[in-house]
């Protein structure tokens, strides 16, 4: 007769306890979206700068800066890019580029991501490698967040051609 409300008390405890696990897994990531655009009638086999605001999803951890004495070590876990107008604009027209974040005057910029060798024929979104050597803690504290990324191209584009950059940044709780 025990056996029951032991099971439904341990039953309990598991689920409630992966409820917080996952809420909390879920809280140490979280992703900076910006949109790039590639202009009409950039050279090619030139360098070329694309600077745009990165915006979070989770404003109350990075604009307000209600949790941000709760983190550290917060860094890069993946990046991605993607044609988002053309949507079906070939990112493979870009041979290379380098992804940089910074505080919102461009100051205590680093590299996040980079990609050498873009294939010609990878469609409409290529993931980055990325640059997690860096912590990112006070840029992401900072009221804006700065993205620029340099590129090459490939092959010309005859319309403005706008991208989106994803970046999905994780953090570690604070030891108090």
């Amino acid at each position: 007769m025990m056996k029951k409300p032991v099971f439904f008390l341990l039953a309990a405890m598991l689920l409630l306890g992966s409820c917080g696990m996952l809420q909390s897994i879920m809280k140490s990531t979280f992703p900076y979206t910006a949109d790039l655009v590639i202009m009409a009638n950039t050279k090619i086999g030139e360098p070329h700068t694309v600077i745009s605001t990165g915006n979070s999803y989770d404003q109350d951890f990075t604009k307000d800066g209600n949790n941000a004495n709760q983190i550290s070590e917060v860094r890069i876990i993946s990046a991605k890019l993607q044609s988002k107008d053309p949507s079906n604009y070939n990112i493979g027209n870009i041979s290379a580029l380098r992804v940089y974040m910074a505080k919102a005057d461009g100051s205590d910029e680093v590299l996040v991501a980079i990609r050498k060798d873009i294939a010609a024929n990878s469609g409409n979104s290529v993931v980055l490698d990325i640059d997690n050597s860096h912590f990112l803690d006070e840029i992401v504290r900072e009221p804006g967040v700065r993205i620029r990324m340099v590129y090459l191209l490939r092959k010309g584009v005859d319309i403005d051609v706008n991208l989106k950059l994803s970046l999905s940044i994780g953090a570690e709780p604070r030891e108090r």
